[in-house]
């Protein structure tokens, strides 16, 4: 990607927003069991196609016919030992983008053991909160340190993920987007920080999990730092204005939903965002 500036960068958001509509791309998803209704419906509000799937020769048919793809690590089944390393391998020989949300990170060995061999694949773009960011990054010895993941729960800051994050960008030579209070999304060369979102995002399931299906819509039209950017200046934008018509976690999830069919490429190219260059930086600590 050339030097990103916030005037490139908002025309190139505008681009994805409107291409996701006009284009209606197929972002199958490997996700979470129990957030699969909440990210296929987010998936078709942005304008993308969804298919959830299972079995390994479903996932290596899915990287040939998809535009993109989501794996989640929420929810593990047996056959995923399989499904998993064979679909990303797949993906690979395609070339086709992929998004990772390591949920969960650190429990259980099957979890290790598959995160560990995404790391010779080099997914796309990795999303998480900042604990499962930090984890997957020292996983991978890409960086020292402990990491505070309690369940899908991060307990250390966004902050706190940045060296980590721009570790594995340069990795990957993807982009790695990092949720809290303030976002965070980086290539290794640019990083953006992002506000928005609402309290009641976290009240509800499927929050973080459906941001990475909506994410894999956006990196079937866009590059990776622009797909997970427009990502999550759109869950930003929504976040906002779904609180203020929201009585509590259950209308919220009704107004979200809406208001990302709605949103238009104005919108979220319209959402404020800092950029800086970390070129210069260390990816580790």
């Amino acid at each position: 990607m050339e030097k990103a500036t916030h005037e490139t960068l908002r025309h190139e958001i505008e681009d994805a927003v409107r291409l996701a509509r006009e284009k209606n791309p197929l972002a199958p998803s490997i996700t979470n069991t129990v957030t699969v209704n909440v990210v296929a419906n987010a998936q078709l509000a942005v304008g993308g196609s969804a298919a959830m799937i299972y079995l390994p020769d479903e996932g290596e048919t899915m990287a040939e016919v998809g535009d993109a793809m989501y794996i989640n690590m929420g929810t593990l089944f047996p056959v995923y030992a399989e499904t998993l390393p064979r679909t990303a391998k797949a993906l690979s020989r395609q070339g086709k983008p992929w998004v990772v949300d390591p949920v969960g990170i650190g429990t259980g060995g099957l979890r290790t053991s598959l995160l560990l061999g995404f790391r010779a694949e080099k997914p796309t773009i990795i999303r998480g909160n900042a604990s499962e960011i930090i984890a997957l990054a020292r996983l991978w010895e890409l960086c020292g340190g402990n990491a505070g993941v309690r369940g899908v729960d991060a307990t250390d800051t966004v902050e706190e993920a940045r060296p980590a994050a721009i570790a594995l960008a340069r990795h990957t030579g993807g982009a790695v987007a990092v949720s809290g209070v303030v976002d965070l999304v980086t290539d290794g060369k640019v990083m953006a920080r992002a506000e928005g979102g609402s309290k009641f995002l976290s009240m509800i399931t499927g929050g973080g999990c459906s941001l990475g299906g909506v994410t894999a819509v956006y990196a079937c039209v866009a590059a990776p730092f622009v797909a997970a950017l427009t990502a999550t200046a759109i869950y930003n934008f929504a976040g906002v204005k779904a609180e203020k018509r929201a009585e509590g976690p259950a209308s919220f999830q009704t107004a979200f939903l809406d208001t990302l069919y709605r949103a238009t490429p104005e919108d979220v190219s319209a959402q404020p965002f800092t950029l800086e260059s970390v070129e210069k930086e260390e990816g580790h600590r």
